[in-house]
């Protein structure tokens, strides 16, 4: 799996460019895939535990769920800027999934305290936003920009699949397990395993690219005048747009298990489905978007969204129906989103600029999260999810003439 990087179908020591797409992406695509699995075996239950266990109201639930990811926003811009700066992406990335294992380790000695317990889920937080940027810079630097639709479909395909395996692991653990008092002890300790195997895979089948720039090429006024580019500007806003429109999984889950009165013990097989469905649709939204445009294919994952919203708000659509639509979702806007803004960046800020709109959705996130909570808690469930499905309509439009994804 060897491989340096290539820019606009280049060849690798004579390797054609499509080699290109097996070596660094399946790489970084292993790493996330053996990474979420860690991730998602403590984050399924998570949920259903701090609403339905500890008893903590959907408000507070919002304000908590929003503040895992919100937490991310200062840490994705210095993980962006400092990759860039110093040209080491992979190590930056490498410093961030090495502090998400060491959250892992963390959680096998501070179960029983909540507080505590918060504190480790944010560093576990703190170390996604650093090496979320560095590793999507990584994808884009490694495949000819008109195949970047591709290489994200392909990667978040690895990524999801790892996502889709988590809470079967879970369950596979507690079943193994049994009624043991410390049972979810075994649940961490297989998560940090699984955490650690993604960092030696990082080290091991990664390629970075450490180009050779001008001293000023990279620096806080250079970073701080990507905004200034018009075309980046646009389409960073219309992330962010859309971003406000998208409330966490878990309210999403919780809707489900309180319409249809699903088990506890069903709650993680619904983050499975929408896995499942994102795993098997990403490639195909990833290839569709570099021939059909990736605008259309992105605003056609926030239609799926509306059609989540509106069917929690009506009570109408099978779960199954829900999930497959949820799953679409990300298939069609995750990757594709990054790949659209990679086009608009000059190489060397390149990170700094995904981190810049990653950054800008994260905040919006936690913006989302705590306003659909007080609406769960002051009009209810379906009227919440009624007025979300209203703001993604109007997001949709707002953002069709921003997502253009034009070179700068």
């Amino acid at each position: 799996m060897y491989l340096t990087d290539v820019r606009a179908g280049a060849s690798v020591k004579g390797a054609p460019a499509r080699r290109v797409l097996t070596g660094n992406v399946l790489a970084l695509g292993l790493v996330s895939l053996v990474t979420d699995v860690s991730a998602e075996m403590v984050t399924s239950v998570l949920p259903a535990y701090l609403v339905l266990g500890l008893h903590l109201s959907v408000a507070q639930y919002g304000v908590v769920d929003g503040l895992f990811t919100g937490a991310t926003a200062l840490t994705r811009v210095i993980g962006g800027y400092a990759a860039d700066r110093c040209r080491r992406r992979k190590a930056v990335a490498g410093v961030g999934y090495g502090l998400s294992a060491a959250a892992k380790l963390g959680l096998l000695f501070v179960t029983a305290v909540p507080g505590a317990i918060g504190a480790v889920l944010a560093a576990d937080r703190a170390g996604k936003g650093l090496r979320t940027a560095p590793r999507d810079a990584l994808i884009t630097l490694s495949v000819p920009e008109d195949r970047l639709g591709s290489a994200f479909g392909a990667h978040r395909a690895l990524d999801s699949l790892g996502a889709f395996a988590g809470p079967l692991v879970t369950l596979g653990v507690l079943t193994v397990v049994g009624g043991a008092t410390r049972r979810y002890d075994a649940v961490f300790l297989t998560s940090l395993c699984f955490a650690v195997l993604g960092l030696v895979l990082l080290a091991l089948f990664v390629r970075d690219r450490r180009e050779e720039l001008a001293p000023d090429a990279v620096s806080v006024h250079t970073a701080c005048a990507l905004l200034g580019r018009g075309h980046f500007r646009a389409v960073c806003l219309g992330a962010v747009l859309l971003g406000l429109t998208t409330v966490g999984d878990g309210f999403v889950y919780l809707v489900l298990q309180h319409r249809d009165e699903l088990p506890v013990t069903a709650f993680p097989l619904l983050a499975v489905g929408t896995a499942l469905a994102y795993l098997l649709l990403a490639p195909f939204a990833g290839r569709l978007a570099d021939r059909a445009g990736r605008r259309p294919v992105a605003l056609g994952g926030y239609a799926a969204l509306l059609a989540v919203y509106a069917l929690l708000a009506t009570g109408h659509g099978h779960v199954w129906c829900v999930l497959l639509l949820y799953g679409a979702f990300y298939a069609a806007t995750d990757g594709v989103l990054m790949a659209l803004a990679g086009h608009v960046l000059p190489p060397e800020l390149r990170t700094t600029g995904l981190a810049v709109i990653q950054t800008g959705q994260a905040v919006a996130y936690l913006l989302s999260s705590m306003l659909f909570g007080l609406a769960w808690q002051t009009w209810g469930a379906e009227r919440a999810c009624a007025l979300a499905a209203v703001a993604v309509a109007l997001a949709m439009l707002a953002s069709v003439p921003l997502l253009k994804g034009r070179t700068p």
